[in-house]
């Protein structure tokens, strides 16, 4: 079995993000997707997610594409990467946040997956920065 895992925020959930879970899925036969947890996302990206880390998780399980549905660790943010042990790790277009050292950490750490970058899909509309801003004022009434 090829365990494949995708790593992000997933904040409001949209079709660019549906549209990269899906592309992952394709590389193996169990895909498993690690949600970043809402301190990890302030501390990336100086914001709190717009949606809790609960419920990007239940959004991402609701999807019904992914096999497993996990949050990252706060103390050792490789540790799930381990763990899982996945054959192979898909990254989106625009994922920066410790890609670039993240084989030789792995390697270090014991496993050697093979590491993919996926293309966009339709970021000029499928991107969250763009959506929450579109709708930014309904978003943080909920």
């Amino acid at each position: 079995m090829k365990k494949v895992m995708v790593m992000g925020t997933f904040d409001l959930l949209h079709k660019g993000h549906l549209h990269l879970l899906k592309e992952a899925k394709k590389k193996g036969d169990y895909l498993v997707v690690l949600i970043a947890r809402d301190a990890t996302v302030k501390k990336v990206k100086g914001r709190k997610p717009y949606r809790s880390e609960k419920r990007r998780l239940t959004d991402v399980k609701n999807s019904g594409i992914a096999d497993k549905v996990i949050l990252g660790n706060l103390k050792d943010k490789y540790s799930a990467l381990i763990k899982e042990k996945s054959d192979i790790i898909c990254l989106g277009y625009d994922q920066k946040f410790f890609t670039d050292s993240l084989p030789e950490k792995l390697r270090k750490r014991g496993i050697n997956p093979k590491i993919i970058r996926l293309k966009a899909f339709k970021p000029q509309i499928y991107k969250t920065s763009k959506i929450a801003k579109k709708y930014l004022y309904s978003l943080r009434k909920k």
